[in-house]
């Protein structure tokens, strides 16, 4: 087999299985939660194992790096790790718009200073609608796809609750395979940017807005998926996690699968994405191709921490419990009642038997707002997700979390520009008091007068030209060029 560009012949054998009371459904159909119990699925493949068969550590690394140079569509994205995936699609089925391969930034000098830890940023923003949910997306559209060409169905809804990144993400991917899907999003009215309301309007989806945070949306959307004909996609979908794995192995691969010393952190919204992560380390350790798992470092504000009390506890003490989130820069992670939570509480559980470390540290908002305006002034363009782990870095050293020569990946799950309305909020000083935001001198910045409007009415241009370059000078403290340095 040309290991590059041709498509894949193995083909999995996939199921649903429920976390709580084991049942297992077939993948010919939409299910989200397990009929028989409502427990939260996680999507198997039962012959996993034989990948080892195929082949063994060395072997699938070469198949792996060999692809990152295909020129095969569907191979190019997320699905250059098919077979760790979702080995039951067809090429035909794979939808790629650019997701996946991000990079990872190694930080400046002077940040790791500032931090005192080796340290490097996933930009996931760099995604096609600007944040990590695309990688969930484009699995979650091609197996739609998949069951819409194997059924011949019509009118198929696709419908999510979000803060804004999901929406994004499932209205572009929708609008991107068109008929016979069309896009519904619920948003909680007025918690999402300007930013990311934007998006789901401009790619053509029905946009709902439902009073309250995104655990109202959330519930609306549930409800209609269990008793509706409607494709749900927030993380209860089980192929938005397998699309989510990418993120790690990409991580791997780029440190040329060696997870020794490493650690990865990552905001806790609705506990997908660090499902996915777990999962996906998980599968790369199995088949030979890392020996070390790396740890994996939780962060969650303090508005919204209930990953956090549960891991808080005593491990034969813990019980979990949903909070009443309070107001978050942090928005995709204001989620009070997490539905990926019994699939953390599994995966966790396999991490740690096999050696893997993990935590989940809690920080405050200041921290997080904080956080995101240092790392964008030493040349990263993180959100305020990616401020969060910055302050979770923080948090995780002044823990003894690390080792002093662990390197600290850093997930920035959406571009800087979306949440760019907190920037504007910390440099006018107007967050509203339940934020618990009191911006500091040290990092605020405003553009500065130059010249006064009316100067340039009385100025002809030369002149104008002169004083307002004069100006400059006097700003700057600017040397003659003919002067020598």
């Amino acid at each position: 087999m040309n290991q590059t560009n041709e498509f894949p012949s193995y083909r999995g054998t996939m199921r649903y299985k429920c976390l709580s009371c084991g049942a297992t459904y077939p993948i010919d159909a939409l299910y989200y939660t397990c009929p028989d119990c409502g427990g939260v699925f996680l999507l198997e493949d039962t012959s996993f194992s034989s990948l080892a068969e195929k082949h063994d550590g060395p072997g699938w690394r070469k198949i792996f790096d060999a692809r990152a140079a295909t020129k095969n569509t569907a191979l190019r994205g997320i699905f250059r790790f098919y077979e760790l995936m979702a080995p039951v699609l067809e090429a035909e089925d794979i939808i790629y718009l650019g997701e996946g391969n991000t990079p990872i930034v190694r930080a400046s000098r002077e940040l790791e200073a500032y931090a005192g830890q080796p340290l490097a940023y996933k930009n996931d923003g760099q995604n096609p609608s600007g944040s990590f949910k695309d990688r969930g997306m484009a699995c979650a559209f091609s197996y739609l796809r998949h069951l819409v060409r194997k059924h011949g169905w019509k009118d198929v809804i696709t419908i999510c609750a979000s803060t804004g990144d999901t929406s994004a993400a499932a209205a572009l991917y929708a609008s991107h395979v068109g008929d016979p899907l069309k896009s519904v999003v619920l948003l909680p009215k007025g918690k999402v940017t300007p930013q990311q309301l934007a998006q789901p309007l401009g790619s053509g989806a029905l946009v709902l807005e439902v009073p309250g945070v995104f655990d109202d949306c959330m519930k609306v959307v549930e409800y209609l998926a269990d008793h509706y004909r409607v494709a749900l996609l927030n993380s209860k979908n089980g192929w938005r996690i397998l699309g989510q794995e990418s993120y790690a192995f990409e991580v791997a691969q780029w440190y040329d699968w060696n997870m020794g010393d490493k650690a990865v952190f990552v905001p806790i919204g609705n506990a997908g994405n660090v499902t996915a992560v777990m999962s996906g380390f998980l599968k790369l350790h199995r088949l030979g191709i890392i020996e070390d798992l790396p740890k994996i470092i939780g962060v969650q504000s303090s508005h919204a921490d209930p990953v956090f009390k549960y891991y808080d506890q005593p491990a034969e003490a813990r019980i979990y419990a949903p909070v009443k989130v309070r107001p978050s820069v942090a928005q995709a992670a204001m989620i009070g009642n997490p539905v990926s939570f019994p699939r953390v509480r599994f995966l966790v559980d396999q991490y740690e038997q096999l050696g893997g470390v993990f935590h989940v540290v809690q920080v405050r908002e200041q921290e997080i707002m904080e956080g995101m305006l240092r790392v964008n002034r030493h040349g990263h363009i993180a959100c305020t997700q990616g401020g969060e782990c910055f302050a979770g870095l923080l948090k995780a050293r002044e823990k003894g979390f690390l080792d002093p020569h662990d390197l600290a990946i850093l997930d920035a799950t959406a571009h800087a520009l979306k949440f760019i309305g907190f920037q504007d909020m910390y440099f006018s000083n107007s967050f509203a008091r339940e934020y618990e935001i009191t911006p500091g001198r040290e990092l605020h910045n405003a553009p500065q007068e130059l010249i006064a409007a009316s100067r340039k009415e009385d100025l002809d241009e030369q002149a104008f030209t002169r004083e307002a370059a004069e100006r400059v000078v006097a700003r700057l403290g600017l040397a003659d060029k003919h002067d020598h340095y």
